[in-house]
């Protein structure tokens, strides 16, 4: 298997390098979706007078530096949103990488639950120390070590990413009994008219709220089984995706999942579900 031929070899085993120049537009392609939806829904005005966020960035950098945060807040949404299209056309990619994540980072200063900015910090890292990114939207295939440390470190990161979710599953015992999806599904069912933003916002399948949508016995042993398949998927996928006989079935099968995860939350889903799809491409020599 080649990944474990490149670690036993100090990452000298040739790989197809495009395998991450093919990572890099899916890439660049996911974070312009991401920060071009970034400015709806009211974040373009994210930090105009008197808002909540220029409030609490007040509180937290003070009064000046939120004030130097909310000039340059719309000229960064804009620069970074073409970065992210110039790194997925290959228009200089590596300045135009680190443009990616300085915008990407930007968000660590005032986004509450910023996972998916370190996900995408993480993954981006990936394409940094790759040797050869390309140019354009050709994909070289002339085998090489040119990215070989960075497709490993592509697939550690992957793995630790879907491990460390089916941990954090497997120790609460509300996501373990189905609870937490019944909950979450049935909560939604009850008050989704009377969310902001719905269209974008929550795609739950009618057939799911109509059938799964209650919290009775049934439904919630349903959710119990999804909550088990979930689990199991996510410790399963990495070496499947390794192994060249499994990697389609695992492949349909990640995207499956990640579809079904994405229904909860698209806007919020869209990044580590696309970018974590994206990852797999890294998985095959």
């Amino acid at each position: 298997m080649w990944f474990f031929d490149a670690l036993a070899s100090g990452f000298r085993t040739p790989t197809d390098p495009g395998r991450l120049q093919a990572f890099r537009v899916l890439f660049g392609t996911v974070l312009t979706a991401r920060f071009a939806l970034s400015a709806g829904q009211g974040g373009w005005s994210r930090f105009i007078p008197g808002s909540l966020s220029l409030h609490l960035a007040e509180q937290r950098f003070g009064l000046r530096r939120a004030r130097y945060l909310a000039s340059l807040y719309r000229p960064a949404l804009i620069i970074r949103t073409v970065a992210a299209l110039a790194l997925a056309a290959g228009f200089v990619p590596r300045l135009s990488l680190l443009v990616v994540l300085a915008g990407a980072a930007m968000e660590l200063l005032y986004l509450r639950s910023p996972n998916a900015v370190r996900y995408t910090l993480l993954t981006g890292a990936c394409l940094l120390v790759a040797g050869n990114l390309g140019h354009g939207l050709h994909i070289e295939h002339d085998p090489s070590t040119a990215n070989t440390w960075a497709q490993c470190l592509l697939v550690l990161i992957t793995t630790d990413i879907y491990w460390n979710s089916a941990w954090q599953k497997l120790r609460s015992p509300q996501f373990r009994t189905g609870l937490y999806l019944a909950q979450w599904v049935h909560v939604y069912t009850q008050v989704r008219d009377q969310l902001p933003y719905r269209r974008g916002q929550y795609a739950v399948p009618g057939i799911v709220r109509r059938h799964l949508g209650n919290l009775t016995a049934h439904d919630i042993r349903i959710w119990q089984l999804a909550a088990a398949a979930a689990i199991t998927a996510e410790l399963a996928l990495p070496p499947a995706l390794l192994i060249p006989q499994t990697t389609p079935y695992a492949a349909a099968a990640g995207i499956a999942m990640h579809a079904a995860f994405t229904c909860l939350k698209p806007r919020q889903l869209i990044t580590f579900s696309g970018l974590t799809v994206s990852t797999y491409i890294g998985f095959a020599a």
